[in-house]
């Protein structure tokens, strides 16, 4: 009864054409966001902004910048883990060699340099899809994890392998507790979540997905699929490699090349699948179904093992959460291919006709 479209009328194109066309969307949206600025940091506690918040952010992040590539362009990757890595250890180096760079500066150009090893790796899409682009993609995981694990200068000739960043500040602004990380998260979030979607919808929007219907159908109407495919990989890259320095300079604090190791990609992946292929909001889905699992069979199974006399170790619970993710991506691939984004949309449309349904 309250989620009605009866009265709202469209006087003019622009109107027609924003990004939230129902009012009660856009009240919605600026709830949950005063709820996430204003209300969170005053009753969250640091266990819940360094376990779940700060990574669901990141993640969330990370997987728009997939989606854009898998969802929106139809070209699989697995390189993403490699993209990321690429964003944190550039950002780490432009920020450690150019004395008095900002801090905002040093993270957009690791994704200035992510989104030039994409392209690269993005050439083999205008000659080979499917599987066989998969794994051409899956060659930029396997060459960074060697370049960084190998060639000292991507370290600062750091001699454990490993690189550390402290003392961040913006204007002033030194971003220390978990509070300020997480306010910075949900700012970059913010805004590249309302650029994907203005990109989404624009004409460069509209080739990615007439590529990802149907290339050749798509160039015979005069789409040119060398510029859609590497826009795509260009955009893709540029945000997971932002996503990447957050994840390092913010999340970490010091990281080596595992911490973006092959596990990395097929876990986005993974939530773009669960969370809905082509869809802003099935990125924060599946982030969200990722971060939060985990923690929760954490806490489940061995209380669960507790009722029944049976010891349940931490080896097992980490076991049945691979099961329980290969069992879910299945499920969503047979039952429901669009995700948990599908499955919102289909609640929406019910609250329209409640309580009339048709």
């Amino acid at each position: 009864m309250f989620y009605r479209e009866n009265g709202q009328f469209k006087t003019s194109y622009r109107a027609d054409q924003q990004i939230f066309p129902i009012v009660q969307d856009r009240w919605g949206l600026l709830v949950l966001l005063a709820i996430a600025v204003f209300a969170v940091p005053m009753v969250v506690d640091e266990y819940m902004f360094r376990a779940i918040l700060i990574p669901f952010l990141i993640l969330s992040l990370a997987a728009l910048g997939v989606n854009v590539l898998v969802g929106y362009c139809g070209q699989i990757s697995l390189g993403s883990g490699a993209f990321m890595a690429v964003g944190a250890y550039m950002a780490y180096n432009t920020y450690v060699r150019i004395e008095g760079i900002p801090l905002i500066v040093a993270l957009l150009s690791g994704g200035f340099f992510a989104t030039l090893v994409g392209m690269f790796f993005g050439i083999p899409s205008l000659r080979v899809k499917g599987l066989y682009l998969a794994v051409a993609t899956l060659a930029a995981q396997f060459f960074c994890d060697w370049a960084f694990l190998r060639i000292s200068w991507f370290t600062n000739n750091n001699a454990s392998g490993s690189v550390s960043v402290s003392n961040l500040s913006i204007l002033g602004w030194t971003i220390d507790s978990p509070v300020d990380k997480y306010l910075l998260c949900l700012a970059f979030v913010v805004l590249f979540a309302l650029m994907t979607k203005n990109l989404v919808r624009s004409a460069i929007g509209r080739e990615w997905m007439a590529i990802r219907d149907m290339d050749v159908a798509a160039a015979v109407i005069g789409i040119r699929p060398v510029y859609a495919k590497l826009s795509a990989f260009a955009v893709s890259s540029f945000i997971v490699g932002v996503a990447g320095a957050l994840w390092g300079f913010i999340h970490l604090g010091s990281w080596e090349p595992a911490a973006f190791s092959i596990d990395r990609s097929f876990q986005l992946l993974f939530m773009v699948i669960i969370g809905g292929m082509g869809s802003i909001m099935g990125s924060f889905f599946g982030a969200a179904f990722i971060v939060i699992l985990p923690i929760f069979l954490n806490q489940f199974l061995p209380g669960v093992g507790a009722l029944f006399g049976v010891s349940i170790s931490t080896a097992l619970v980490s076991h049945t959460e691979y099961m329980v993710f290969g069992a879910l991506i299945v499920w969503f691939l047979i039952v429901e291919p669009h995700g948990l984004a599908k499955l919102w949309s289909i609640g929406k449309q019910k609250m329209r006709l409640w309580p009339f349904p048709h």
